[in-house]
């Protein structure tokens, strides 16, 4: 939901490309930084301002305690400017005020949020407290701390190779797992088909982009593909599969080779994957909406099936900035009764001996272990035969959870 403000707002504006980069930045950073903000302006005003000057004073605000390279003066400066253009006279001179006492007294307020770090941890780190609680009591302090500092450091973009696109030029060819030659990125370190983008600028507008060499994606999402281990000639079907991260990835270990049926709740979602299977050149996927899947399929018995359910998606946060504030506790619950239904459905189309993949980017419990342990014991025509997860702070990229069971 963010992303897509901000990306419609960049796109309708006449912002040089230096200034789009500083525009997401403070976006971005006025986001992941809300509870410190909000603590830094309570140190500085009696009464709490207007939403939108409390909006724009945070702009400010993070401009002086989070940025490095904005000077002092120009950040109060163009903050008094927005103040003036969205709000009114005396409430500039209030602001200008305000961030001119936090120039003078920038020691003594970062000393202030640091001690926040021992006495409300949430504060410090801007997480919601009860976020915080549940993460100390599953990973304690430091690994809890360590967490929440990933989640507020921008993300990097990581690329997968197409193999389904080999290279025009016998050079590139020879270097099977290099990246194209237009754009600069360096290997992972988690996956050898998974490239970090040491330059973004210009991106999709690559050649390579273009002739589908290349889907931008996270490494930790490649783990439940490679579990799944589709094989060429089989029946797949990704019962999540919008907007065909994961669809396509197992369409290229297939060879592009087999069945892929990609169902979706999203029929915008669907024409998304559609349009990514065009680019890519992956030809053997036949989108269906999920409400559809019960009916169409009743009878069909699929070698694997991948689900790859809905979840809280807290093992993401760094990259979806707005969902920590936007998440509620009592969500976690209801998802995980909606990802055991899921799983029941698959279960009735995998074919007996078949492989069946439960994934997702939550580091919850509750949708992780519990949901296999439940569905073990409801199933037990199916062998728990792996799990795997990602621990952000540890293994350097997003968190996830991946379980295999097999169908006797």
């Amino acid at each position: 939901m963010a992303d897509e403000l901000l990306d419609q707002a960049l796109t309708a504006s006449k912002l040089s490309k230096a200034d789009r980069a500083l525009a997401a930045e403070l976006f971005y950073g006025c986001l992941r930084q809300r509870l410190a903000l909000e603590f830094l302006r309570g140190q500085l005003t009696r009464k709490p301002p207007r939403a939108v000057v409390a909006v724009l004073m945070d702009l400010g605000l993070y401009q002086l305690f989070f940025l490095n390279r904005i000077p002092a003066h120009a950040a109060v400066h163009e903050t008094v400017e927005l103040v003036k253009e969205h709000a009114s006279t005396d409430e500039a001179k209030f602001v200008n005020a305000v961030l001119r006492r936090a120039i003078r007294e920038r020691p003594t307020l970062l000393a202030a949020l640091r001690a926040k770090r021992q006495t409300e941890p949430w504060v410090y780190y801007s997480h919601p407290r009860w976020l915080w609680e549940r993460w100390v009591a599953h990973w304690g302090l430091e690994q809890t701390g360590a967490l929440c500092e990933w989640n507020n450091t921008p993300p990097p973009v990581y690329i997968r190779l197409n193999t389904l696109r080999p290279s025009s030029t016998p050079a590139a060819a020879s270097q099977k797992l290099g990246p194209p030659n237009d754009i600069a990125a360096e290997p992972s370190g988690f996956h050898p088909l998974s490239w970090r983008i040491a330059d973004t600028t210009g991106l999709f507008q690559a050649k390579s982009w273009t002739e589908g060499r290349f889907y931008v994606q996270d490494p930790s999402t490649l783990t439940a593909v490679d579990v799944l281990d589709p094989q060429p000639g089989e029946s797949v079907l990704d019962m999540c599969a919008a907007p065909g991260g994961k669809t396509t990835y197992i369409a290229q270990k297939m060879q592009n080779r087999g069945r892929i049926i990609a169902a979706d709740s999203s029929g915008e979602r669907l024409k998304r994957l559609a349009e990514n299977c065009s680019r890519l050149g992956v030809n053997i996927v036949a989108p269906l909406r999920a409400g559809r899947l019960g009916g169409c399929l009743r009878n069909a018995e699929f070698d694997r099936v991948l689900v790859d359910a809905p979840c809280s998606n807290t093992g993401v946060l760094r990259r979806r900035v707005d969902l920590r504030w936007r998440i509620e506790e009592k969500e976690i619950a209801r998802l995980a009764a909606l990802q055991e239904k899921l799983l029941a459905t698959a279960a009735r189309l995998t074919r007996p001996g078949g492989v069946l993949v439960y994934s997702t980017c939550s580091l919850e419990r509750e949708e992780n272990e519990r949901v296999v342990e439940r569905f073990s014991g409801q199933h037990p025509e199916f062998t728990l035969e792996t799990t795997r997860s990602t621990f952000p702070p540890r293994d350097g990229v997003d968190g996830a959870f991946v379980a295999r069971f097999r169908r006797g």
